[in-house]
């Protein structure tokens, strides 16, 4: 039974999904830092997401806590402490886990800012990861753009799939990659986690060839108890097989990050 039926079928069983993410070899987007961002608010829910992982067959992370002005004001300071503090929870513990941090950066009035003074918290190999407001579309994309270019880094737009305003306007997709802007995907889009639109144009991007990197973006448990069952439902590995998918590769000549 090919992928595409599956996702249209319901066959799951529970720890099916063991394993299952193998493939991805590094999570780069997710907030599993505690207490800095929307996602996990302590240690112990911290630790219990990156067993999650683990479970799903993923080792290595890089974390990426939300900088976003006036919401969530975090410096390359406030997540190397966060990092610091579940790293050594990690290591008190005896769980073997490549933890590493980066960020997520809002696309607003601040980032300019952040950009041309570089006060940025890369990913590895000088990636920088962006994402937009869901309510409307930033102007200033393609500026943020050119100008994370210039600096010398790489970027990376989030989630593509979740910004409404561009799903009717397809287009855009593509002039954001011509632009030289790699995209990532959400791996809970392939299901109807975030609703059926979403899942709708993920899969048009995928069958398209258009990700090169894919993410958990996982909060809390309730977005590892979907990821299990994504995991478990789908083949995501033969799902984005022909998409250049980057994960396993363009982080691994850089164990640390260079700010």
């Amino acid at each position: 039974m090919s992928f595409w039926k599956n996702l249209f079928t319901s066959n799951t069983k529970k720890n099916e999904a063991v394993g299952k993410l193998a493939w991805i070899g590094v999570d780069m987007h997710n907030h599993v830092l505690p207490g800095i961002d929307d996602g996990s608010p302590d240690i112990d829910q911290s630790l219990t997401l990156v067993q999650g992982l683990k479970e799903l067959g993923i080792h290595r992370c890089i974390s990426t806590p939300h900088v976003m002005h006036g919401v969530h004001d975090n410096t390359p300071t406030t997540i190397q402490d966060a990092h610091a503090k579940l790293k050594k929870a990690i290591t008190d513990r005896g769980i073997k886990f490549d933890l590493q941090y980066s960020a997520e950066y809002m696309v607003d009035d601040q980032l300019e800012t952040l950009i041309q003074s570089k006060n940025l918290c890369p990913l590895p190999n000088r990636h920088i990861l962006i994402e937009m407001s869901y309510l409307a579309e930033s102007r200033a994309l393609f500026q943020t753009i050119k100008d994370i270019q210039e600096k010398g880094y790489q970027p990376i737009l989030a989630h593509p799939e979740r910004y409404n305003y561009y799903h009717q306007n397809f287009k855009v997709y593509k002039e954001i990659k011509d632009a030289g802007c790699l995209l990532q995907l959400n791996l809970l889009a392939v299901s109807r986690y975030y609703g059926e639109h979403v899942k709708s144009i993920a899969l048009t991007l995928i069958k398209s060839g258009m990700y090169d990197l894919v993410g958990t973006d996982m909060h809390h448990e309730k977005h590892l108890r979907a990821l299990k069952m994504v995991a478990t439902k789908y083949d995501t590995f033969d799902l984005l097989k022909d998409n250049p998918i980057k994960n396993a590769t363009i982080f691994e000549d850089s164990q640390k990050l260079a700010i």
